[in-house]
């Protein structure tokens, strides 16, 4: 180990392996590309996958992953009597029966639907909105820019109330102005707007707006009837075992075969963040195999180019050896070599690499919809390549390195 530190620190050997390098420095250039490569495809794929997984985990932030949402459809089967085709309609008082009966449930956060055209002041459009209740804030976290959200008194007290998406400020209000206070028209009835929210949309219907559930069922006459239900399982339940649960409970009491799989609908979110999650994972395992496999491929060309090294200089190498040169001083030599010509592909590599994580974060920036948040790597990964790169060049090394030793001195004195 004394004999390496010497020989690594002896400004002899260094500029032996400048020598060596610089004498075909287009040959040298291009033997490491294939590393450099490698190492840029490791850094700017992993740090493009944690950026897309920094935008996934940002718009899931304040989200109950672990739901699932029901709404009613149509019977496919006879049952009880009743013919195929029959709508199922959910109601306010399953709201209870699935909180008593069904285990694991943490929320049952009812919602209704209806489309209504908004006006203020000339200004109007026709927009998707919902009935809902605060307990919707708790499981999916509205992002307000304005104002606030619906709470209990509005519920209570029936009130007019209204929060607006952002798109729908953008379209009813004049640039700038600040809309809190206002009171616009939902259909031909007042609403004072409460708060503006911006969107974030899981693969559903877009909601423009929001007001109380109870003054939703009042306004638009729907009674005790629910369009859907956002159910949230506690942490340690299986959501999907909840949502098979809850429908067949919503069966029995709605008198519906057990193997009707039409009469309720799902939306499961727990198992599309699952599969998301997966993919993730995936992709990332799929990263480091590209980035590993090109990297082998990059060290394995240098080491094809030390062996045609060793070829050039089999008569420097006799020379070394009659002169006293034992084995490991001429291997050493090649394995120094060949993982100085790793390691600075894996240096300009992992700088190439994180040019190009800066520029793609800073285009991201500008975006209106970036689909990735601050791609970068750790320094634990940075340092991994580095330690694969210097590892491979250890190993590729060796074969030219025993190819060298392999000659005997006479024989390579003769060599012309």
């Amino acid at each position: 180990m004394v004999d390496w530190f010497k020989f690594l620190f002896d400004k002899d050997t260094w500029a032996e392996v400048y020598s060596s390098l610089s004498k075909n420095m287009l040959r040298t250039i291009l033997t490491m590309v294939g590393v450099w490569w490698g190492i840029i495809l490791l850094i700017g794929l992993l740090g493009s996958a944690r950026g897309i997984e920094n935008n996934f985990n940002l718009l899931f932030e304040d989200f109950a992953t672990n739901s699932v949402f029901v709404f009613g459809g149509k019977t496919s089967m006879p049952f009880k009597g009743y013919e195929t085709g029959r709508p199922v309609i959910l109601r306010t008082d399953d709201i209870i029966k699935i909180q008593e009966n069904i285990k694991g449930v943490e929320f049952v956060v009812p919602r209704n639907m209806s489309n209504s055209t908004l006006s203020y002041n000339m200004l109007s459009g026709t927009f998707t909105g919902t009935g809902d209740y605060p307990l919707l804030d708790v499981v999916a976290k509205q992002n307000l820019i304005w104002g606030r959200y619906i709470n209990q008194s509005d519920i209570d007290e029936r009130k007019k109330v209204i929060v607006i998406s952002e798109d729908v400020y953008k379209q009813i209000f004049q640039k700038d102005e600040y809309p809190i206070g206002k009171i616009v028209l939902v259909g031909n009835i007042n609403f004072k707007v409460i708060g503006v929210y911006t969107v974030v949309n899981f693969g559903g219907p877009q909601i423009d707006f929001n007001m109380p559930f109870t003054t939703s069922q009042q306004i638009y006459n729907r009674g005790g009837r629910v369009d859907w239900m956002m159910i949230t399982g506690k942490p340690e339940y299986d959501i999907n075992q909840i949502e098979s649960d809850t429908k067949l409970l919503l069966k029995n009491m709605n008198k519906v075969h057990p193997d009707d799989n039409r009469a309720f609908n799902g939306f499961n979110l727990g198992e599309r963040f699952s599969r998301l999650t997966g993919f993730l994972t995936g992709m990332q395992f799929l990263t480091w195999f590209v980035g590993i496999a090109t990297l082998i491929a990059g060290v394995f060309a240098i080491g094809s180019i030390l062996l045609i090294t060793v070829k050039e200089r089999t008569k420097e190498i006799g020379i070394r050896r009659a002169l006293g040169a034992t084995p490991i001083v001429i291997k050493r030599q090649i394995i120094v070599e060949s993982v100085t010509m790793a390691l600075v592909a894996g240096f300009i590599g992992i700088i190439s690499g994180g040019l190009i994580l800066m520029l793609l974060n800073r285009s991201m920036l500008k975006s209106d919809e970036p689909w990735m948040i601050n791609p970068s790597v750790s320094i634990a990964i940075v340092f991994f390549s580095l330690l694969i790169v210097v590892i491979l060049g250890t190993l590729i090394g060796l074969i030219p390195a025993n190819k060298a030793t392999s000659v005997k001195p006479i024989d390579a004195l003769r060599e012309e």
